[in-house]
């Protein structure tokens, strides 16, 4: 199969169609294949996210450093 000659016919054969159920149907497939991963967390994800962010740009940080030493029990040996 020549797939840059398959795409081409795809092509011609999809700016010859009317039916708008048709061209939706290639939309719907051309989303589910663009999916950001910010569209495919929960709720409680996304905004525990933005949470952090904005305890960020309020300064609200911690240094890789304090971090391993909270942690430091979880830490890899």
């Amino acid at each position: 199969m020549d797939i840059q000659a398959e795409k081409l016919n795809l092509i011609k054969w999809l700016t010859s169609v009317d039916e708008p159920a048709v061209i939706e149907r290639f939309i719907a497939l051309k989303k589910e294949q663009h999916l950001d991963w910010w569209d495919t967390i929960t709720d409680d994800e996304r905004a525990e996210i933005e949470q952090g962010i904005a305890e960020a740009d309020q300064g609200e940080i911690l240094s890789h450093e304090e971090v391993m030493s909270k942690y430091q029990k979880w830490r890899s040996k």
